[in-house]
């Protein structure tokens, strides 16, 4: 029923593509920037944060900033999708109660939403990779196919999160002080290298999946390499989480208009 329901939204994104621009569009029309703001914290924190750090730790700026941006624009997409999905099943209750029982729009909504912040963030990135020395090009060709991978991942965490949301609603809390920890344990204002192979610390990095999805990502354009087993993990982890998300959603989605 999951893979049926998330056909029927792909064939009609009218209510979560088109919903989900809408309410960006809206949040920003009264301001005098517009959707300029959208720019404004990818900006500030990969050019104004990404040279602070890099001073502080003593790398070379042009270098440092294009991990920092390139790492905060993917965290942001993956931790909305997550922390959002928590709420999003409660936040349509009126939708779920009148009969819309096709959860996957929901999730597609936030997926969508979140996917529209990460576009606007582009040109930006282009302007860090531009300045960046150790810049790939041909490392580009890899990141579409990986970048589709981490879609994946996060879809099916945003349905078990979803369901999980709509029946404990102490799971936005716990995903957002979760995420507070993740941001520091995932390579974003430090760099892999510098954590001890066989260290505590190089254990909670290795099993973090937010690492392995933005390295995935950034290491090739960066001209850095990435290990087999991130696209072990990755591979092991889609299979095994579309399982999951597919048994939770058959077991558990027909309850989803008591829980709400």
């Amino acid at each position: 029923m999951l893979f049926k329901h998330f056909r029927g939204s792909l064939r009609e994104p009218e209510f979560w593509a088109y919903s989900s621009w809408l309410d960006i569009v809206t949040k920003y029309r009264r301001s005098r920037l517009g959707l300029f703001w959208l720019l404004v914290p990818v900006a500030l924190y990969t050019f104004g944060v990404g040279w602070f750090f890099a001073h502080l730790t003593g790398n070379d700026p042009y270098a440092f900033i294009p991990h920092l941006g390139i790492g905060f624009v993917l965290f942001r997409l993956l931790s909305t999708v997550i922390n959002e999905s928590t709420s999003v099943l409660p936040n349509h209750s009126s939708f779920v109660l009148d009969g819309h029982t096709r959860l996957t729009d929901f999730v597609m909504r936030v997926v969508a939403k979140a996917a529209f912040y990460f576009l606007t963030a582009l040109p930006l990135l282009a302007i860090a990779l531009a300045m960046a020395p150790n810049f790939v090009p041909s490392g580009l060709l890899a990141v579409l196919p990986l970048l589709l991978v981490a879609l994946l991942n996060v879809a099916w965490i945003g349905v078990v999160v979803s369901l999980l949301g709509a029946r404990f609603p102490d799971m936005h809390e716990l995903m957002g002080s979760t995420f507070v920890f993740a941001f520091i344990l995932t390579p974003i204002l430090w760099q892999a290298t510098l954590v001890p192979e066989g260290s505590m610390r190089s254990v909670l990095m290795r099993i973090n999946p937010l690492f392995h999805m933005i390295e995935a990502i950034r290491a090739p354009v960066l001209g850095e390499q990435v290990f087999a087993s991130t696209y072990w993990y990755l591979g092991i982890m889609t299979v095994a989480g579309w399982s999951l998300a597919w048994w939770l959603y058959r077991r558990y989605a027909r309850f989803v208009p008591l829980w709400v």
